[in-house]
């Protein structure tokens, strides 16, 4: 079992220091430092930390805080789960969190509902909301380049055999706007709605 340290300051000019001294201080025979905001998807000294941690070995990764670790509460969330997979445990010094006992598990697993719920719950309100918009008469979305004239010619067109191709060309669309205002038109459905 290894302890790896993982420390993360936002710039340069910032010291992490005191971050690597407390991963040392927790056991750390390693530390990984990014010098990298938070919300970069792209941290190489954490990539780099991922990989060297042994699947199974029951390594431990350390971080100071939990918000050197994740993006968000669902990356940090996901981060752990896929950790957890691998067999390696996790833990934050200053908050003490620690999957290595029974309740930092525990409390991993409320986090993890959680973050569950918050996605549904934004997904509820977009549904709900863009519902609410429709019953208004209101739709999202780019504009429809396929105007009513379009779609007159385009029939035409493609009852004189014309490919969907063809069509494209000639009204200076793509062909996945044809073939979908054809297919909407053949059955029904009005393209403004």
């Amino acid at each position: 079992m290894s302890i790896i340290g993982y420390a993360r300051v936002s710039t340069l000019e910032q010291n992490p220091a005191l971050q690597e001294q407390a991963l040392t201080e927790a056991g750390a025979i390693r530390v990984f430092t990014d010098y990298e905001s938070g919300a970069k998807a792209d941290r190489p000294q954490l990539a780099e930390c991922l990989n060297y941690l042994r699947d199974n070995a029951g390594d431990v990764l350390v971080v100071w805080k939990l918000d050197r670790l994740g993006r968000s509460l669902p990356h940090l969330i996901d981060t752990v789960t896929t950790l957890g997979q691998r067999g390696i445990a996790f833990r934050s010094i200053t908050e003490g969190f620690d999957t290595t006992t029974a309740g930092g598990e525990f409390l991993f697993h409320i986090l993890g509902a959680l973050a569950q719920m918050e996605r549904r719950m934004i997904r509820e309100r977009t549904m709900a909301g863009l519902g609410a918009a429709r019953r208004e008469g209101r739709v999202g979305g780019r504009p429809t380049v396929m105007t009513p004239d379009r779609i007159e010619t385009a029939t035409m067109l493609r009852a004189q055999g014309k490919s969907y191709e063809a069509i494209a060309e000639t009204l200076r669309v793509g062909r996945s706007s044809v073939r979908r205002a054809l297919s909407n038109a053949a059955q029904g459905v009005d393209m403004e709605d």
